[in-house]
């Protein structure tokens, strides 16, 4: 069976941007929880089988890989800004086994109101994380180039996501032939496609399409910062 969205979880959705407090909320979250989590758990499941042959080590149990929807408040009233306790889109994360408590390279789908995302990269390394990757970086530039270059891949999810440094790391020369990667805190891949793709039945095969051509790249940027690739490294 292949699991979609209800056109009614992406009107759930939309309305919860724009009645975004608990008072609309939790009268409503049966319609959530039928709606939108239950397909989102399915379809993770769904997605664990494509992963389990293309990404053994990124398959996790649905309730871990979906993301809360509720979001953290605390710094709302600072920026002056009513609270906005609930995210208004569903997500759902696939990180490396062994990378949960930090921020490893994964695999990471969302649908919201006005799109659906499909990603893969890490996001948010630690800082030796990020000193371990761009060392790896630089002793194999050539291979990231040619894994970033792949045709397929450029086709299914041509967004690059970099956030370059606008001078070199500290450690790196600018005259380093890798420099152009290196200046990224981030290295990524994404697409961003219609909400409605996620009412299709053909959602599944978008998802799955995708992080099959993007776990070579996964592999590359969790080498040097798995525990194996630690102890290789120092």
């Amino acid at each position: 069976m292949t699991t979609y969205f209800t056109p009614e979880a992406l009107k759930f959705l939309r309305s919860l941007a724009r009645h975004n407090d608990r008072e609309w909320f939790t009268p409503r979250k049966p319609i959530y929880e039928r709606e939108v989590k239950a397909p989102m758990l399915a379809l993770i499941e769904e997605i664990n089988h494509t992963l389990a042959r293309v990404a053994p080590d990124h398959v996790r149990p649905p309730h871990k890989a979906m993301l809360r929807i509720y979001r953290d408040t605390r710094f709302d009233a600072s920026r002056g800004t009513p609270p906005r306790p609930y995210k208004t889109s569903v997500a759902a994360w696939w990180v490396r086994a062994g990378l949960e408590k930090t921020s490893g390279a994964g695999f990471y789908f969302h649908v919201s109101p006005k799109e659906a995302v499909i990603a893969a990269g890490i996001y948010m390394p630690t800082p030796p994380q990020l000193l371990a990757i761009r060392r790896h970086i630089e002793l194999h530039d050539a291979e990231l180039r040619a894994l970033l270059a792949n045709r397929k891949l450029r086709a299914a999810m041509p967004d690059l996501e970099c956030r370059a440094l606008t001078r070199p790391p500290r450690g790196f020369s600018a005259t380093s032939p890798a420099i152009d990667l290196l200046l990224c805190r981030q290295w990524g891949v994404s697409v961003t496609l219609p909400a409605e793709i996620a009412t299709l039945p053909t959602l599944h095969k978008e998802i799955t399409t995708r992080f099959a051509l993007a776990a070579p790249l996964l592999h590359f940027l969790n080498a040097p910062i798995t525990p194996a690739g630690v102890a290789k490294h120092r």
